[in-house]
Formats: C-alpha cells, sequence, structure tokens
C-alpha cells in the first residue's frame, strides 16, 4: 500500500535496524524501541518500517513544532499515499476555568486555526475512506472528539443516477453542522441555485463539489475549483462527512437532552442540599441555555463538556478520540518518546484539576469531567503494535526489544568526552574558549545554578570573551537573536543553566562544558547528559568537558554509552572510508520590521524600547502577519517565538 519515493536508500545501521523491527512486529511482538541517535536517519528508518508493515500508521510527536517537521519528511517521502496531520488546531487558546482564591471566572477564549481544523477533518475522512494513511499528529490526539460511528453514520454518500429529495437533503446537510451561504462560500457550507447544489466540504478549502439534479434525480457530479468555478473532473459518486466531529443523530440528541436535564436536577438539588443556592442557580441557568441552543441548533457553545451524554457513554467511559478512528491493527510510531510518553501519561490529571473547581463551583455539571484526554492506561490499551524512538529511552521503553541505530550518514561521531577537576575550571574554560575560537569554532557552558551561571559570564567578559548568558528571564525576540549571533561568531561562547530546554541545533558548537558533572538532580541525570553531551554530535571536532571530582553513576553511564557509540560509529567509517564532516545548516536572517518611516530596524531589546506606542502597534501588526505565514508554512516554532515576543510588546505599551 505504501510506497517511499526518495534518491536515498537506507545505510550504514539502518537496513539492520529496518529488518529487525520489521521481523519482530511479524513474529508478535507489540512493543518496541528503536534506539536512534540524533542525525542517523530515524525518520527514514520510520517510513521504511511503514511501508514494511503496510498498516494505517500513526506517528506521535510531543509538540507542534517536531510535528510540522516529521508531516513535511513524510509528505515528501509519500507523495502516493494519505499523509495527514492532526493537532490542536487554536492559534491560541485560553481554557474556561475558575480561581477560587480571587473568585474569577475566566471564560473559554481561543482562535481556531481554520486551515489546521481543514487538516484534522481530512485526516480522519482519509482513515473512512483509506487504507494506505499516515497521520502525523501530536499529544492533543488523545483529547475526546465525536464517536467515530456517529461521524460515519452522518456521512451523506451521493450517487449519480440515485435519487434524493432535494428539501430532505438540505435538511440533512443543516443537521450534519453545515450552514447555508450563497454569499461567502467557505469550508462547511452549501448553496443551491435552481437544479444544482454546491457543497465545500470541512477537509477542503479549494475544492467544492457540484451535484446537478434532474427533478429529484443526480444527474451529474464533479469537483471545481471554489474561487474560478472552473470544473476539475466528474466523478460518479461523493462522500462528505460532517461540518463537526461533535455529530449525532436525532434520536440520539433526544437520548442526550433527557440525560442532561436529569444531571442537571440532581446536580441542583445536591447544590441546595450542601447550602449553596449560587452555585444551584448558576448551573440551572447555563445548562438550561446550552439545552435550548441544543435542541434549537444540534450545537452550543461548549458542546463538547456534554461529549459523554451526546455519545451515550457512562460515567468515567473512556471517550472517543482519534485512536478510534484507526483500525484495531494500526500501527503506532512515537517520535522523541522520552519525552511524548511522559506528556501523555500526565495530560489528564491536569486536566481534571481543572474541571473540578468548574464543577465545585455550579460552571459545569460533572459530565464535563468526562471531556478529557485519555489516561495512560486506556491510551496503552488501544495500541496494537507501537515503536518507541528516542536517542535515550526512558524507563518505560527500555523494558521492551531495542534495536540500535548508531550510524550517521554524515559519519558524524559522538564526541569525545573528558573528566577535568573542578579545581582551576574557570581558568581551563577560558583557555579552550580562546582556543576555539582560533579556530572559528563555538563553546557552550552549562552550570547549575544562576548565580553561577551569572559570575562566569561576568568573568568571561572582564578577560574579554565575546560571551552571552542565555537564562528563562530572556525574552524571545533577544533570546532569537543571541543564538543567532552566536553562530555568526558575534558571540564564541553561550553560558546557560538548562541548554537541552532551548531546543538548540547549532552545527558551530565543537565544545561543551559541563560544570557540576557529579551532582545528583534532572540535569545531571544519565539520560539528560547524555542529551547535553549530543550538542557537540553536530560538530566534526565535537568534544566534551565533565568538571567533576567525582564520577557520579549518572555519568558513568553516559560516559560508557557515548563511548561505546563512538567506537561502533569509527569502525563503520574506517571499514567503509568515510571522513566525518560538519553539519552545513543555513544561519537565519534577523528578525526585521519597517518603521513609520520605512527603515529597517533590527528588533532588539534596546529598540522596541525605545519605540513610541504608534510604532509599537505597527510592529505588533507585522509580527501578527508574519506569525500567521509561519504557522501557515506549518513551521510553529518560528510562530511560537513570534508570538511570544508580540505578547512581550503588548506588555510594555
Amino acid at each position: 500500500m505504501f510506497k517511499i519515493q526518495s534518491k536515498y536508500m537506507p545505510t550504514g545501521d539502518q537496513p539492520e535496524a529496518i529488518d529487525s523491527i520489521v521481523e519482530k512486529f511479524n513474529h508478535g511482538e507489540k512493543r518496541q524501541t528503536l534506539l536512534g541517535v540524533t542525525g542517523s536517519g530515524k525518520t527514514f528508518t520510520m517510513a521504511n518500517v511503514i511501508k514494511r508493515i503496510g498498516k494505517p500508521t500513526l506517528v506521535l510527536a510531543h509538540n507542534k513544532t517536531l510535528a510540522g517537521q516529521l508531516y513535511n519528511e513524510f509528505k515528501d517521502l509519500f507523495p502516493e499515499n494519505h499523509v495527514e496531520y492532526f493537532i490542536s488546531y487554536y492559534d491560541y487558546y485560553q481554557p474556561e476555568a475558575y480561581v477560587v482564591s480571587s473568585d474569577t471566572y475566566i471564560e473559554k477564549d481561543a482562535q481556531i486555526n481554520e486551515e489546521i481544523d481543514e487538516m484534522r477533518h481530512a485526516a480522519t475522512a482519509a482513515l473512512m475512506d483509506f487504507k494506505d494513511v499516515i497521520v502525523i499528529a501530536s499529544v492533543s490526539c488523545i483529547y475526546g472528539i465525536g464517536d467515530p460511528s456517529d461521524y460515519k453514520d452522518s456521512m451523506l454518500c451521493i450517487r449519480v443516477g440515485e435519487t434524493y429529495p432535494r428539501k430532505k437533503l438540505y435538511q440533512r446537510l443543516v443537521e450534519m453542522q453545515f450552514e447555508r451561504n450563497d454569499f461567502e462560500f467557505k469550508r462547511g457550507t452549501f448553496r443551491y441555485r435552481g437544479d444544482v447544489l454546491e457543497i465545500i466540504p470541512p477537509s477542503e478549502h479549494s475544492k467544492g463539489i457540484k451535484i446537478e439534479f434532474f427533478d429529484d434525480e443526480v444527474e451529474r457530479i464533479r469537483t471545481f475549483d471554489c474561487v474560478t468555478g472552473a470544473s476539475i473532473e466528474d466523478v460518479m459518486f461523493a462522500n462528505v462527512f460532517a461540518a463537526t466531529h461533535f455529530v449525532t443523530n436525532k434520536n440520539k440528541l433526544e437520548e442526550a437532552l433527557r440525560r442532561i436535564r436529569e444531571e442537571l436536577k440532581i446536580t441542583k438539588e445536591k447544590f441546595i442540599m450542601e447550602g449553596k443556592p449560587l452555585e444551584a442557580e448558576r448551573i440551572e441557568q447555563r445548562t438550561k441555555y446550552d439545552l435550548e441552543m441544543l435542541e434549537q441548533t444540534g450545537t452550543c457553545s461548549g458542546v463538547e463538556n456534554y461529549s459523554r451524554h451526546l455519545a451515550l457513554r457512562e460515567e468515567g467511559e473512556t471517550p472517543a478520540t482519534l485512536l478510534d478512528f484507526f483500525p484495531d491493527d494500526f500501527l503506532l510510531i512515537v517520535d522523541e518518546s522520552h519525552v511524548t510518553l511522559p506528556q501523555v501519561r500526565g495530560m489528564y490529571n491536569g486536566d481534571r484539576a481543572r474541571k473540578m473547581n468548574l464543577v465545585n463551583y455550579g460552571f459545569r455539571l460533572p459530565s464535563a469531567l468526562d471531556n478529557r484526554p485519555l489516561k495512560f492506561e486506556e491510551f496503552d490499551r488501544k495500541l496494537d503494535k507501537a515503536l518507541f524512538v528516542s536517542a535515550t529511552p526512558a524507563e518505560f521503553e527500555s523494558k521492551y526489544p531495542i534495536t540500535e541505530q548508531i550510524i550517521r550518514p554524515t559519519g558524524l561521531l559522538d564526541p569525545i568526552v573528558e573528566i577535568r577537576k573542578t579545581l582551576g575550571q574557570v581558568d581551563d574554560i577560558y583557555a579552550e574558549i580562546i582556543e576555539h575560537a582560533k579556530k572559528n569554532e563555538r563553546v557552550l557552558v552549562t552550570t547549575l545554578t544562576i548565580k553561577m551561571s551569572e559570575d562566569l559570564t561576568d568573568y568571561l567578559k572582564k578577560m574579554g570573551c565575546k560571551v552571552a548568558y542565555l537564562h528563562s528571564e530572556i525574552k524571545a525576540l533577544e533570546r532569537l537573536e543571541i543564538l543567532r549571533s552566536l553562530r555568526e561568531g558575534k558571540y564564541d561562547v553561550l553560558v546557560g543553566i538548562n541548554l537541552l530546554r532551548e531546543g538548540l541545533d547549532l552545527p558551530e558548537v565543537s565544545l561543551v562544558c559541563i560544570l557540576d558533572a557529579d551532582k545528583q538532580g534532572f540535569l545531571r541525570s544519565e539520560r539528560s547528559l547524555i542529551q547535553t553531551i549530543g550538542r557537540a554530535a553536530r560538530n566534526a571536532n565535537g568534544k566534551v568537558i565533565l568538571y567533576a571530582d567525582t564520577i557520579s553513576d549518572a555519568m558513568r553511564v553516559a560516559i560508557d554509552e557515548t563511548k561505546r557509540r563512538r567506537t561502533i560509529q569509527n569502525n563503520y567509517n574506517e571499514k567503509h572510508g568515510i571522513t566525518p564532516k560538519t553539519i552545513k545548516k543555513e544561519i537565519p536572517k534577523s528578525l526585521t520590521v519597517k518603521k513609520m518611516d520605512g527603515i529597517d530596524d533590527v528588533i532588539s531589546n534596546e529598540y522596541h524600547k525605545n519605540m513610541t506606542k504608534e510604532e509599537k502597534e505597527y510592529l505588533i501588526l507585522e509580527l501578527e502577519e508574519e506569525m500567521k505565514a509561519y504557522a501557515k508554512d506549518l513551521n510553529f516554532e518560528a510562530a511560537a517565538q513570534i508570538r511570544d515576543a508580540i505578547l512581550e510588546l503588548k506588555a510594555q505599551k
């Protein structure tokens, strides 16, 4: 079913890794782990596993940025198959909440990204219609959405030659949450003129369906361009899915309304018995309004809070999610599993804690608690075959059979690791910085405390080093400029505490210095040390210095693992005559914006402090346009950074 199009073939230890994973799945193994170092081509390995297994596949990532990168890569690798994208469709999201300490109710405020919503619908529709489907999703896919059976049952299938009473057909579209709109023709709308019905499905924005009738008989169906109106092709049938994932039929809706009224009665009586008349009045008013909207239109604001009743589920029953749209024997691939799986594990409790306040103070019925993400146990039960992918598998993934992928196509080795005493460490770091600066290479220094970072930065500045301190209080725009300046050579060294959190990808860095490497804690755990050591693995001259007076267990594991990988890589390079080459990566341009007088200026921290209110407002508008452009291109990392910058500017107005 799946066909890869690429000029590359599996190399290094990729063929062995692919064969091993596929063979274990075929012999009944249900859970596996791929330990693949950074830069070893894990995505290409995943693609080949998908091709060989031949099942609908869900690829799970821990954030939108990674999901966007994977979507683009898989789209290129599988151009003839259905590669879809399913992430949270909010550009901005403020969840409904109640702050008890200040008696503040925060209404849900969200801005939906229409293009991402379209892609979500395209994903669920593809899973209903095809088998060669790969869905790239963020962790938001474990949140409850509409029931797949209701979604499928609501599907409208129209065929040429069949008879459809048009009045009933229009009524059916309204029940499917389509909106009749003769003027603004967009996703999820329809219009009819004479004997022609035109529909734009929720999974499309540029291509519509035109249905021509002779009396009540369908005479012709064709797709057309929504902008030009030009016909694209004639088809014999058209499947139209509901305009929302939360959809139900009339009989179910009547039963759901009865259940909601019954729950309202019980909840109101409970509040009165507890001596809470305000909460009783509040829940009655809010719920009655929602009931009226559901009766009249089939939906309401916050309809997802009634999802348990609309799906006729019982209290505590597992909600339907994207996973339920897949067949039982689908393949799951979890990328960066050491980060993604803890997110999956933690989402349920965080969601429930927020909603408990809403329920306890009469803003929502208790059934709102069942509009929730999956518990980890529920998530695990829904899986058939699962492949966990990480350079540093956590304890959960490590208990399953592990396949290693250590060789990089670039020939790059894991860095050399040295241990040096803490006595005289600052002077030693200074000497290393000078040495690497002569070779036009950069240095990262990571400490455990803010004070140590600040003191070290001050000392290096006094010694004449071009140094910057990267910490949590540095704002988004300034952080972007610092990282860019480091790559350009305006800085030779970057000092910070948690350099993993920054998501740094800096090929110019050839040395990483880790202070207090022997201390206990998350930042000096074996996984954190291995990840930090990996910051120097993008440069052919990569080296890491651990400053410590003792060798901790975590240090020993990280050092031994790095040496083991380096030996395997080096032996492979010698056998095949490969010379390691530093990764070449383009340095991004500085963020600029046109001022009122038309002069381009770098948006530095000092620059926007001195701007007038009008200039800031103009700058915010420019940045919002740029943010939306990045989001449209699925570059969510850049979009998020610009969003943070906008928030900073708004706070200064």
